[in-house]
């Protein structure tokens, strides 16, 4: 064992040297190692962090969420004319499922809304908002945090109370650090009073928009506006199921009641779309995979490269150092020990290029969460696959100049380094 450590002692101080001495030369060779490692671990880094926020969107939603509405939001094998042709959900339809569904723990009924809006505030005005209309229910099935008041309850809902809940950027931009609660603020021509402020939530990377930039208004005021038939909205009824429950069984059931409440006769389609949000997050674990296995591949070119300039170096190395290499064997030092002590200094030197690579990665995400509202996260994980990778590298680059030294014979390689 102590002979080992001796022997990477010695090899770290023969790597470091290298450095020193060809510093040119050695640079050049691990700037591929030092890209190759920077490109795969920023990739996986930028990737999981991406990952992370949108799972942590959604983790407010149960993954067997239920959307039910005229159009899909994935590809269908119906033709584009007779899906444009499909009724939109209606408030109705909403009530009659509410009454009627079995396993269900609760159904709210939502505008998916085409437009952007301007929230007022005396001379204040906050524009490109994301105007939400729904009913009381919402607030359970995603579960809103509220930082200030409160959200909309049923009897506002049923009523068309002129009430709203406002993001908490957009209160920040409207009443700074003044208290919105009971203040009357002005959209679509209306005035509204302003009941709750949402809880800070930072960028969005799911479902939308995020709550932070927001505003929430009860569905049937938007109904009392402009009736149900307006293009500028998607009606929509969000369905939670309970929990343990046979998701397959539930869809078959709404799409039973659905279709018996509308008429549609046995043997037609059906003249609406169910989507289960599982769906959506599967779409996105498989977007993800994809973008790991291209930074995989771009990063997998670039490694190659390092790893035939740390070959080179290493080749090089023996050759200068054939001399010694004859006087230690000539002293005892046994194959064995010529072959660890190179394969250990190609290992050193990928582990410092990989070094490299990860605090420039390290660097440019504190740099990229300060800057941006997003959090970018080096993870312990990809630090030690780094570190894997470029000791693989490091052993693959340096087995065969390693096996070459070893094999030396010492009066030849006296006589040669001579």
């Amino acid at each position: 064992m102590l002979l080992y450590l001796r022997l990477l002692k010695e090899s770290f101080a023969f790597a470091m040297n290298a450095l020193r001495n060809n510093k040119l030369r050695t640079m050049l060779s691990l700037l591929g190692v030092t890209i190759g490692i920077f490109s795969i671990i920023a990739v996986l880094a930028a990737v999981d962090s991406l990952d992370k926020k949108i799972k942590s969107d959604l983790s407010t939603l149960d993954k067997n969420t239920m959307y039910l509405k005229s159009q899909s939001f994935g590809p269908s094998d119906i033709p584009r004319w007779k899906r444009d042709q499909f009724p939109e959900v209606n408030y109705e339809e909403f009530q009659y499922l509410k009454s009627n569904l079995n396993n269900v723990e609760n159904l709210c009924y939502q505008y998916f809304m085409f437009s952007r809006e301007s929230v007022k505030y005396e001379g204040k005005t906050v524009s490109d908002l994301n105007v939400v209309p729904v009913t009381y229910e919402f607030a359970d099935i995603q579960r809103m945090e509220i930082n200030n008041g409160r959200f909309f309850n049923e009897a506002e809902s049923n009523a068309a109370a002129g009430v709203i809940v406002l993001g908490y950027n957009v209160a920040e931009g409207l009443f700074d650090n003044v208290d919105p609660i009971g203040k009357s603020v002005r959209i679509y021509g209306q005035n509204v009073k302003v009941i709750g402020v949402t809880k800070k939530k930072g960028q969005s990377m799911g479902l939308g928009d995020s709550d932070d930039d927001s505003v929430f208004l009860p569905v049937n005021f938007l109904r009392r506006l402009y009736g149900d038939n307006s293009k500028n909205f998607l009606p929509v009824i969000v369905i939670k199921p309970e929990k343990d429950i046979d998701i397959e069984a539930l869809k078959s059931e709404i799409k039973q009641k659905l279709r018996a409440y509308r008429g549609v006769k046995e043997g037609e389609v059906d003249n609406f779309f169910l989507d289960i949000l599982s769906g959506f997050t599967d779409l996105i674990d498989t977007f993800i995979g994809s973008l790991k296995m291209g930074g995989w591949i771009i990063s997998g070119f670039s490694l190659l490269v390092g790893g035939f300039g740390i070959a080179n170096i290493m080749f090089v190395s023996v050759k200068e150092r054939t001399n010694l290499i004859g006087i230690q064997k000539s002293l005892g030092a046994k194959n064995k020990f010529i072959l660890f002590q190179f394969l250990f200094e190609a290992i050193i030197l990928c582990l410092i290029g990989g070094i490299i690579g990860l605090f420039l990665v390290w660097i440019i995400a504190a740099m990229l969460t300060k800057v941006l509202d997003f959090e970018f996260i080096l993870s312990f994980s990809n630090i030690l696959l780094g570190t894997s990778i470029s000791a693989i590298i490091g052993l693959i680059a340096g087995i065969l100049p390693a096996i070459s030294a070893s094999k030396l014979d010492p009066v030849e390689a006296i006589r040669t380094g001579m």
